[in-house]
């Protein structure tokens, strides 16, 4: 990518904007050079074409191994198709594509940098759709989300991948299985296009079905983990809603534009399906969102009454352990009162009240009993023992 500022970048693209031209039935020798003027660059960036094929009534005519010789061939080749893959393309192949098919800089500055949402817009004869796919990736239990431009002309398709997702060669190779759809023109293949990324959403739902299932386990069997990917799983639903919620309006503007344009009636009952498909997915995934909340909602009690559980034995055991306290200090109490009497009477003073008594052993008994007994009667009654 390009480090160069995107406001130099699109006024270096606004330059290259000029009226379209019609493409000569048989070519001069010097437009074959240069059909619009636009001189050929010495050096061009590294080539991110993934794929580029001309095709006339349905069928592939030529393969051309760089965007020089799909220019070239589709200038000399009248009434063709051409269909281009790009791969994360330079700024410089972008401008090289905005100059031979009169792109409008803004859809051009949206392909050059991702992270766009899904939309449809249309640049005179230009339509320029951007859509989210969606892969689910089995080894790590995540969505890895792609980003696609496509610029659908009247002679040309451009796609513009951001991403791993979605396999377009798979598309292309069902549209040369089924020439009769292809010669239906650039339209029948932004279809296509449109019904892989939206078929590609039915494993993904699939992957998120059973992440929820498997967290609902989680959940009521306590794991600790648990919310954390409850979190991780919300955020990916949420960027999957971002995905899936423009298209139906994107597709209800695209059939409403096949009308104006007198698109193919087939392709319409085609384009019906695939918003059909793709309403079913945006109510699958809303429903995923509101089970996520609903999940939650539950870990969250479950973990309040868990720690509701743990302090409540807390509480038990310190009341517990409060009650054996009281019982020792009792006990203890209880003991002290003959140890301080026979302490008192044990000191060996020569001049003692009662030392010389009697009566002074069984008083010193009788008053260890009698405080002792007190002691265990007062405990007793404040459940001390």
């Amino acid at each position: 990518m390009s480090t160069e500022p995107p406001v130099r970048r699109l006024r270096a693209l606004r330059s290259l904007r000029k009226p379209a031209k019609k493409r000569p039935a048989v070519p001069a020798p010097a437009e074959s050079a240069d059909r619009r003027g636009t001189p050929e660059p010495a050096a061009v960036a590294a080539n991110s074409v993934i794929h580029a094929a001309l095709y006339r009534d349905g069928h592939r005519i030529s393969t051309p191994e760089t965007l020089t010789d799909t220019f070239q061939q589709l200038r000399a080749a009248p009434d063709t198709l051409a269909w281009i893959g790009l791969h994360r393309p330079s700024s410089a192949e972008l401008v090289r594509l905005a100059s031979e098919f009169d792109l409008h800089p803004l859809a051009v500055e949206d392909a050059l940098e991702a992270h766009q949402r899904p939309k449809l817009e249309r640049y005179g004869g230009t339509l320029f759709v951007v859509l989210r796919a969606a892969r689910y990736l089995d080894a790590a239990e995540e969505v890895d989300f792609g980003e696609l431009h496509i610029f659908v002309g009247r002679d040309f398709v451009i796609t513009v991948r951001h991403g791993g997702a979605p396999d377009l060669s798979a598309v292309r190779h069902r549209m040369e299985d089924t020439p009769e759809l292809l010669k239906r023109g650039p339209e029948a293949i932004l279809y296509a296009i449109l019904d892989a990324v939206v078929d590609g959403y039915a494993p993904v739902v699939a992957g998120v079905q059973n992440d929820i299932d498997e967290i609902e386990t989680e959940v009521f069997g306590g794991d600790p983990r648990v919310s954390r990917r409850i979190y991780e799983l919300s955020r990916e639903v949420v960027e999957f809603q971002r995905a899936t919620r423009p298209l139906n309006g994107m597709l209800e503007g695209l059939t409403a534009g096949f009308e104006k344009y007198a698109i193919d009636e087939e392709l319409r009952r085609y384009l019906r399906d695939v918003a059909d498909h793709a309403l079913h997915t945006t109510d699958r995934v809303d429903g995923f969102r509101q089970a996520l909340q609903d999940i939650l909602t539950v870990n969250a009690t479950l973990v309040n009454q868990q720690q509701n559980a743990e302090m409540r034995a807390l509480a038990e055991a310190g009341f517990e352990q409060n009650e054996e306290i009281k019982k020792i200090s009792s006990w203890a109490a209880i003991l002290f009162a003959p140890t301080l009497v026979g302490t008192i009477y044990g000191m060996n003073f020569e001049e003692m009240p009662e030392l010389h008594w009697g009566f002074g052993y069984p008083f010193a008994i009788g008053l260890m009993a009698v405080v002792c007994v007190s002691l265990y009667l007062i405990f007793k009654r404040r459940d001390w023992l």
